[in-house]
């Protein structure tokens, strides 16, 4: 019985100790809150601005919130629709990031366009979405395995770089028309045609590979051709593109000529220094983390030079992927950590900051005939340019169309061009809604052409 009372007593201790140290308090904080109030002076005018402040960063938060959740579940959506119609993902994806802009989803819903998208929540998402597009270049430039090029060097030289020249010619030509219509103030003719006619050259690389991998086409000699020709094309439109920004920013020519010394001895060392130091390493087991930080590192500040050298921070992005792409265990291990990150969660904001800067009134009816110009000239270009130097190169003809359709797939990469020439100042409203239609159409093309192409060359056997 002594024992059962001292259990007793003790339980009664702990909980008079409890009511003492926990219950009164909290019954006291709740009597101080709803009660001692009302004594106290009205709060000076920085309280109230402090938690005007706080209301609006939680509404800010929110807004946020509810832009990535509409985004997502569109961009996502319209990626499975596309799927379902045999087209990649992304460009369903391109799509819905250019429907929630003022072109569609402002032209019929206006007012919620513009309660979901308000211009002040721009400049975050904007720059969220430039991450987003950083860590895509860093996986794309990783994803460009120079190894591919073995045993088809001389062939993906000749065919890519004709596949850039050709297109890269007839966009300086249609410039002479477009720039008296829609050349920006300020701007020359001579950066206005070359941005146009690299805009024109570019293939989409990482779209491509994944074209080639929707139709089992990866391991084939064509799609091994079209990958080694892809990937050396990339290279080389995206050095040019550099150049063409470094011109474009400095001013006059001694600081141009500068602007260009410092690209190129920054992409000479980051081939022929950082590129073998990177084929040497091997990635212990449990060190995965510690090369991903590093390449992580080794991306922002490669951006951050590029961006100091007048070039652009997306320069440095690729170029890090490029060196990073000599290492096979680094190269995977980009390509899976990175890629998902970047391609379901930024990318999708990315397309929509692409479609919010599309203006309303941005396309008129008689810009119609103008896109057809635009989307004829850039696929001529691509198709003859690749088709006649793997015909001169020995390729039969069937073969040479469809590698030339597949030239011709712009996606992802043509809208990162675009939206860097707008930032620039070198494309105006209307050319800039008409240079994003070709994009998707370019691209939304390659499946199609690719079918009608097989289904041709099996009735000509």
């Amino acid at each position: 019985m002594d024992a059962e009372a001292h259990r007793s007593a003790s339980r009664k201790h702990w909980l008079l100790l409890y009511l003492g140290l926990a219950a009164v308090p909290m019954l006291g904080a709740l009597y101080l809150a709803r009660h001692a109030g009302m004594e106290l002076p009205a709060p000076v005018q920085h309280v109230t601005q402090a938690a005007s402040s706080a209301l609006h960063s939680s509404s800010t938060l929110g807004l946020f919130l509810l832009q990535l959740l509409v985004l997502l579940l569109v961009a996502k959506g319209m990626g499975r629709l596309l799927r379902w119609f045999g087209q990649p993902a992304v460009i369903g994806e391109m799509a819905a990031g250019l429907m929630m802009g003022p072109l569609l989803f402002g032209a019929v819903i206006p007012h919620t366009q513009a309660a979901l998208f308000p211009p002040s929540s721009l400049g975050p998402l904007g720059l969220i979405s430039q991450l987003g597009v950083l860590m895509f270049l860093l996986v794309a430039g990783a994803e460009l395995d120079m190894g591919r090029l073995r045993g088809r060097g001389r062939f993906a030289i000749a065919v890519s770089h004709a596949g850039i020249a050709i297109p890269f010619f007839l966009g300086v030509l249609l410039a002479i028309y477009l720039y008296p219509l829609h050349g920006p103030a300020g701007v020359g003719f001579a950066p206005f045609a070359l941005f146009v006619g690299i805009s024109l050259s570019i293939t989409a690389f990482p779209v491509l590979l994944r074209i080639l991998a929707d139709r089992d086409m990866t391991h084939g000699a064509l799609g091994q051709t079209a990958i080694a020709c892809a990937a050396l094309g990339d290279a080389t439109a995206w050095c040019l593109l550099a150049l063409i920004v470094a011109a474009t920013q400095a001013a006059g020519w001694g600081a141009a000529g500068m602007n260009l010394v410092c690209v190129a001895v920054f992409i000479a060392v980051m081939l022929c220094a950082v590129r073998p130091w990177f084929a040497r390493q091997t990635i212990a087991a449990g060190r995965e983390g510690a090369w991903l930080l590093g390449m992580l590192l080794l991306t922002l500040a490669s951006a951050l030079l590029t961006e100091y050298l007048g070039i652009h921070a997306l320069f440095g992005a690729f170029a890090a992927g490029v060196a990073a792409s000599s290492n096979v265990q680094l190269r995977e291990l980009i390509i899976s950590k990175v890629e998902p990150l970047a391609g379901t969660l930024l990318l999708p904001l990315f397309f929509a900051m692409t479609g919010l800067r599309l203006r309303g009134d941005a396309l008129q009816v008689d810009d119609l005939w103008l896109c057809l110009l635009v989307i004829a000239v850039a696929t001529a270009g691509k198709l003859l340019g690749t088709f006649a130097a793997a015909r001169s190169a020995g390729m039969p003809a069937t073969d040479a169309m469809r590698l030339g359709v597949l030239m011709n797939t712009r996606g992802l990469m043509e809208l990162i061009v675009l939206n860097l020439g707008y930032e620039l100042g070198l494309l105006d409203d209307r050319l800039f809604a008409v240079l994003v239609i070709m994009a998707l159409v370019t691209t939304a093309m390659t499946g199609p052409l690719l079918s009608w192409s097989g289904r041709w060359q099996h009735r000509t056997r």
